[in-house]
């Protein structure tokens, strides 16, 4: 029984010396696991941040090509549509010239024709003063 309470009594003694170095190994191998997932989790953040930057910095580029394509297109739509502009203008000028002359020669026609009118009249007039005085001069 004595060999028993000895044996009994060094266990103890030893696991109680053991227990806190067998403890502090257990909490270091815990913090190198923490520690190690903390870093992984750190890592995993700046993989995602640097996939997220480089979608956004693809993101802008697109959006500035976009926009340069944009811009081009509405530049040449702007050409066009000067051109277009610069087409009827100067088809209107052609027709207000051809409405000009047309104006000029029917207004010339016009009084032609009222020369004519006045000179057939005045021929008319004349005939109808001779024939009114042959008619008195027979009456008489």
């Amino acid at each position: 029984m004595k060999r028993q309470l000895f044996s009994a009594l060094a266990l103890t003694i030893a696991t109680i010396a053991i227990a806190p170095i067998a403890n502090a190994a257990e909490t270091k191998s815990v913090e190198n696991i923490q520690k190690t997932r903390i870093e992984f989790l750190e890592n995993q953040t700046k993989a995602i941040t640097n996939v997220q930057q480089s979608r956004l910095s693809g993101l802008d580029a697109r959006d500035k090509s976009i926009d340069n394509i944009q811009k081009a297109r509405l530049a040449f739509l702007e050409d066009q549509t000067k051109a277009v502009t610069d087409v009827q203008q100067s088809r209107l000028a052609g027709l207000d010239a051809r409405d000009k002359s047309i104006d000029k020669i029917q207004t010339t026609s016009l009084k032609y024709l009222e020369d004519q009118d006045k000179s057939l009249t005045d021929v008319q007039q004349s005939r109808l003063e001779g024939l009114d005085a042959r008619n008195k001069s027979i009456v008489r």
